[in-house]
């Protein structure tokens, strides 16, 4: 399988400047700055590039909500807070490919008319941060960017970017409250509409697009949007940065066509399953997309219009396997733990709800659940989802109710077996019992 060099080219030192350069790079933005604004979003049209946060919606199209004609000032929003488990693409720009990241946001910025564009990156991400500020400083003191573009281009435009550090919290990887964070208020999701294009950062007109998003548009340019266009799936086109995380024997982010099959992803690519052990579930994007059973992977394609009839998304492209010997309860819990960590609290149905879920499951585990405990989850979730201001009710929703439906067998198996109250010894930490059955604590 031929992988496309869109995002990764795999060229040794590409983060350096110098080496960026010497690979043609910067030369899309002067091929943008000689097309009319619209121009280069109606490549980007023509590409049929869709978000890569996990929405998936027409990054074009979403560009042409942007006004014209109005003196506000105008923002860009690159997300880079990739907070959400089995999700670690966006860093593999940041250290090995920023400025095609600087190069995208200077492209999108012109067909827009954005005077100045802030990253927002995760705040754990230190490392990651110090890489793309070396790379930004560098871009500047080439005058790539800011006021001396004018003349490094020959063209009444400029534009500035910001690096912003987050606080560590999930919840500002959604667009709104990441504007709040940005601006120094406490990350809470706003109510829309009015969608940010209209009131966004400081109330002024604001686009917030993925990291991953950004970055492809050079190559666009470079190819041209129908080039890019027959790359990969047909409704869902381009290569994505798939990051494979469980028990595979070659973890890691890959870039490949979208459409590829799962299976090809799993065992050809990642070289299969440790110890050649059978499949029992997968999360195709991320923590929050609910999963697929190892008996419905087979002939599985990996874009959004592909899954969607089965029921999940690509989401993030956070490919997570796990082995026959996963305890999918334990598991579910702790996606649920994590959820009910990073709900903000605002709306009450994901700040009750996420709760609820997470101590239910608990009880389960601790052998103490009931058969009405599981239609108990299902009605939190039902009740979680679509009744909140952000969609992180519903990735807190979506696991908990796909993991109950797809192995109700053994969450019926775990509630009726009898829990063994015998002596326990103490083994690595753990609490074992006479018999075979291990609680963790």
């Amino acid at each position: 399988m031929e992988t496309p060099k869109v995002l990764l080219s795999g060229i040794p030192d590409y983060h350096k400047i110098d080496v960026y350069l010497q690979h043609g790079g910067y030369k899309e933005i002067r091929k943008a700055l000689a097309m009319q604004p619209a121009d280069v979003t109606g490549e980007v049209k023509k590409s049929g590039l869709r978000g890569r946060g996990g929405a998936c919606f027409p990054t074009g199209l979403k560009w042409t909500f942007m006004p014209k004609g109005t003196d506000k000032p105008k923002y860009l929003v690159v997300n880079g807070d990739e907070s959400e488990p089995g999700s670690f693409k966006d860093r593999q720009i940041f250290e090995f490919n920023p400025h095609q990241l600087i190069e995208g946001i200077l492209i999108t910025n012109y067909a827009m008319g954005i005077e100045a564009a802030y990253i927002y990156i995760r705040g754990e991400y230190h490392r990651w941060v110090d890489l793309l500020q070396k790379a930004l400083d560098d871009a500047y003191e080439k005058g790539f960017v800011g006021e001396a573009m004018k003349k490094t281009f020959g063209k009444d435009f400029t534009t500035n970017i910001y690096i912003h550090k987050g606080a560590g919290a999930y919840i500002c990887g959604e667009e709104t409250s990441l504007m709040n964070s940005v601006e120094g208020r406490r990350g809470y999701p706003r109510f829309k509409p009015p969608f940010p294009a209209q009131n966004g950062l400081w109330g002024m007109p604001t686009t917030v697009n993925n990291v991953e998003t950004i970055a492809t548009v050079p190559q666009i340019m470079k190819m041209g949007g129908e080039a890019y266009s027959g790359i990969g799936a047909e409704r869902h086109p381009g290569t994505l940065l798939f990051g494979v995380s469980g028990h595979v024997n070659k973890p890691g982010v890959y870039e490949l066509p979208t459409g590829v099959l799962l299976t090809d992803i799993i065992y050809d690519i990642c070289g299969g399953v440790k110890g050649d052990k059978k499949i029992k579930a997968v999360i195709p994007g991320g923590s929050s997309m609910p999963p697929l059973r190892g008996d419905e992977i087979e002939g599985v394609r990996m874009d959004e219009e592909s899954l969607k009839p089965l029921g999940t998304h690509i989401g993030t492209g956070g490919i997570i396997v796990m082995d026959e010997d996963t305890d999918i309860i334990k598991i579910t819990k702790r996606i649920a733990h994590f959820y009910h960590h990073e709900s903000c609290g605002q709306c009450t149905p994901c700040r009750e709800g996420t709760g609820w879920m997470e101590k239910i499951l608990q009880r389960i585990l601790d052998g103490n659940g009931s058969m009405a405990d599981l239609d108990l989850l299902v009605s939190v979730c039902n009740n979680i989802e679509g009744n909140t201001i952000c969609a992180l009710g519903d990735a807190a929703a979506w696991p908990v109710r796909g993991f109950i439906t797809k192995f109700r067998d053994e969450f019926e198996a775990r509630v009726s077996k009898k829990r063994e109250f015998t002596a326990p010894n103490i083994v690595h930490g753990r609490r074992q019992a006479a018999g075979s059955l291990v609680f963790e604590r």
